[in-house]
């Protein structure tokens, strides 16, 4: 059984920085691709960032959080990290680590293996 376990989460100014991580359980990181993606309330959960299976792979960003973060994996820990700079408030979301089987996808529904989430609150 696959396990994702986010961390990193919590309050923060406009302006700060935050580093989500996302530990990865059951499998091997490698066999996967990975993502970030975010609901914020009263919105539908959206992709924000993904990266392709290996190490320095492709990556992906939504348009409103490029230049402002980075998706990094360690596939030798099994870890994901996602590292947040320039935070808005309207970045408050919680925050959720998924799983892919496979290369890549950006496709929300192909994700198989979600985390629980790690709530991320700015304040202005």
């Amino acid at each position: 059984q696959v396990q994702l376990i986010e961390s990193g989460g919590g309050p923060v100014q406009a302006g700060g920085s935050l580093r989500l991580s996302c530990a990865v359980s059951g499998r091997s990181l490698g066999n996967f691709g990975m993502a970030w993606f975010r609901q914020a309330p009263g919105k539908e959960r959206e992709l924000v960032a993904a990266i392709s299976w290996w190490n320095g792979g492709s990556t992906y960003y939504t348009d409103s959080v490029k230049g402002r973060f980075t998706i990094s994996r360690d596939n030798a820990n099994n870890t994901v990290s996602l590292q947040m700079r320039s935070l808005k408030p309207g970045d408050t979301a919680v925050y959720y680590c998924a799983a892919v089987r496979g290369f890549f996808s950006t496709t929300e529904d192909q994700y198989n293996y979600w985390g629980q989430g790690t709530q991320v609150t700015v304040s202005s």
